[in-house]
């Protein structure tokens, strides 16, 4: 398997695990939060915190899909790597609010390495190995030095 095929792979996982949990907390508000790492969850109004997550996590996964569908993989490589920020942000919601340790780092830390990781792996691409790169140097190859004299 090729650095591209396991990056793709590692980039649809950027996009399917948030797309998974922020659907699970919009249709499944009761049973989606037992592995976030926060007991007692809000409720009443508070428990509109599941639809702000919910809503947060599709519109990620959304658009990491669309850039992916694109071949916009340094644009992607960019949007992941922001998007590490989310895991961690809910790794400090979890040590704060009565979650443990062990919980912030083996769910949503990890989360946030693999994120990173998965963005250096887009970002460290050759271009000369994009389908649109090869198609665009095809079209349009570059002069020579000899041609340009």
């Amino acid at each position: 398997m090729t650095k591209q095929r396991i990056t793709t792979v590692l980039a649809l996982v950027t996009g399917l695990a948030p797309l998974f949990f922020g659907l699970n907390f919009l249709l499944n508000p009761a049973g989606a939060p037992d592995g976030f790492g926060i007991e007692p969850w809000p409720s009443g109004n508070a428990s509109g915190y599941f639809m702000v997550k919910g809503i947060r996590d599709v519109s990620t996964a959304t658009i990491v899909f669309i850039l992916l569908a694109l071949g916009q993989r340094r644009a992607l490589g960019w949007v992941v790597l922001t998007t590490a920020v989310i895991p961690l942000g809910d790794a400090l919601a979890v040590v704060t609010h009565g979650g443990t340790l062990a919980t912030a780092v083996g769910v949503h830390v990890s989360a946030a390495a693999l994120v990173a990781v998965t963005a250096v792996l887009l970002l460290t691409e050759s271009r000369d190995h994009h389908p649109a790169e090869r198609i665009r140097t095809a079209a349009y190859p570059r002069p020579r030095a000899s041609q340009t004299r």
